[in-house]
């Protein structure tokens, strides 16, 4: 296998190592020799240590080692190449090896990658649209990204105190490891519920933000049927009883509905904080908005990205983002 996607120079604070880190597969690898380098430990110890990750039960070898073909001029001819297989390991084994030399070097390159994988799931899908064509990858990359980030987060070591700060983030992360997610919000009261007109107005204001001649274009009803179906229920039985899950089904349907000819997960964000803005939830007891751009984005990509099988699991992580930020 080759490499095809990005290398990454990764420098330590002091400068004093340097490593082309390569990104394959939605995560980082390493061999041997570099983590050698990257942890100032010998070859020796690292190859101990990634032994006893794999006999110990921690990761399972096939799925976080790799052969990956290099090229590279023959020694002995000029002008002739010649290829051979080196072995890399994945992010998951990297932050084992770490935490068990419990070195400060590498502390240091587990928040510079994670950092960079953090960028690849925001501000990467936002940029490029044309990706999401490409459904059950996408689905798959943000849930590996969330689950190495995660298991990240589980050892607790005095250099990793600054963690708490991030507290309700890495505290969701786990849930959704653990399927721990909210499935009901908690903004039990009547709900407010914007005119198709209101909406109308919203979109129209939109227009203009964007170098777009079918921009806001309805191709169908179905727009209509997204923003009448969260105050339906059955009697007196409401199918969305709390305000939470009202909003997070809104944002669902219009993005899954693809009403209009282009816009669909851009209208379908604003429509979602037109819902929480005139329900009064869009900002908690601290007059902070209960969600950020960045978040905004993700979730809505997540959403649109996901498959029909997993409505739950994405209507779960919209729905305890609301409700671990009020």
């Amino acid at each position: 296998m080759k490499f095809k996607n990005q290398i990454e120079i990764y420098r330590a604070n002091d400068g004093s190592t340097q490593i082309n880190v390569q990104f394959e597969q939605d995560t980082v690898w390493l061999t041997q020799a570099q983590m050698a380098e990257l942890f100032r430990k010998g070859r020796t110890t690292i190859t101990e240590h990634i032994n006893n990750v794999f006999t110990e039960g921690e990761l399972v070898k096939e799925e976080v080692c790799r052969d990956f073909r290099h090229t590279t001029q023959h020694g002995a001819i000029k002008g002739k190449n010649q290829s051979r297989d080196v072995k890399y390991y994945n992010l998951d084994v990297i932050i084992s090896v770490g935490y068990r030399v419990k070195s400060k070097q590498g502390t240091q390159f587990r928040i510079w990658a994670n950092s960079i994988l953090k960028e690849y799931l925001v501000r990467g899908y936002v940029v490029n649209e044309k990706r999401l064509a490409q459904k059950e990858q996408e689905v798959q990359f943000l849930k590996n990204g969330i689950q190495i980030l995660s298991r990240a987060i589980e050892v607790k070591t005095e250099e990793n105190e600054w963690l708490s700060i991030f507290s309700k983030g890495l505290q969701l992360l786990d849930d959704y490891d653990h399927e721990k997610l909210d499935s009901k919000g908690l903004t039990k009261k009547q709900a407010l519920y914007p005119t198709r007109e209101d909406y109308q107005k919203l979109i129209n204001q939109m227009i203009v933000d964007f170098d777009s001649q079918v921009f806001g274009k309805e191709k169908d009803q179905n727009f209509q049927s997204s923003i009448a179906q969260i105050a339906k229920g059955f009697g007196e039985i409401d199918f969305y009883p709390t305000l939470e899950e009202k909003a997070t089904m809104l944002l669902y349907l219009i993005v899954k509905n693809h009403s209009f000819v282009d816009g669909n997960k851009r209208i379908a964000a604003a429509c979602f904080l037109k819902f929480l803005k005139t329900n009064k939830i869009l900002y908690n007891t601290h007059n902070e908005l209960i969600i950020s751009n960045d978040t905004l984005a993700s979730l809505t990509l997540f959403i649109a990205t996901s498959k029909p099988d997993e409505m739950e699991i994405t209507k779960k992580l919209v729905i305890s983002v609301l409700n671990r930020n009020k």
